[in-house]
């Protein structure tokens, strides 16, 4: 039985993977007037939901399996930066939200856990890109600085709101589903 067990969740790790990247692919749009290169996509909503059922291991997982797939297809023109930014902004909001649903798994645990996950988020990509930036962009750390406030910090608070919202009130139908088969 337990292989037939983790068959099914290998399984699922690889749809979800496909889900996210064909989420990027069919929607991405620019939230950021002063920024139009940072684009919102749900792709963080179905790894979130894989995170609360299998756990922040499994989530991370997805998370570089579908950064890479993406890096390599419909978002090929970000590279190796729009692979290691998505790694360590979707990594550092599944660890989190991950390991605090581990402890409350409940309606409630979930939203503390995506409000933890959305600051752990936001700060962790404070520095991501005053460090990563620099390196595979060109930009100066000052050019980075002068981004953070109108343009950085606000578009990781609105995309990681708007995916955690949807993750808040669809996980547990998804669950459901995932779980009775």
């Amino acid at each position: 039985m337990k292989s037939l067990a983790d068959t099914r969740k290998l399984t699922t790790m690889g749809i979800i993977a496909a889900l996210s990247v064909a989420l990027v692919f069919f929607i991405h749009f620019p939230i950021i007037p002063q920024a139009p290169f940072l684009e919102y996509d749900p792709a963080d909503i179905p790894i979130l939901i894989l995170t609360f059922i299998y756990g922040p291991l499994s989530g991370l997982i997805v998370t570089l399996v579908a950064a890479v797939v993406q890096g390599l297809t419909v978002s090929a023109q970000s590279g190796a930066y729009g692979v290691i930014m998505h790694i360590i902004s979707t990594g550092s909001f599944v660890i989190s939200a991950g390991l605090i649903y581990r402890i409350k798994q409940n309606r409630r645990g979930a939203g503390l856990a995506l409000i933890c996950g959305l600051i752990v988020n936001v700060a962790v990509m404070v520095p991501a890109n005053l460090i990563v930036t620099p390196v595979f962009m060109g930009a100066s750390a000052d050019a980075v600085k002068a981004m953070l406030l109108p343009a950085i910090i606000p578009f990781n608070l609105v995309q990681s709101g708007i995916n955690g919202a949807f993750t808040y009130f669809l996980y547990e139908l998804i669950f459901n589903v995932i779980k009775r088969r």
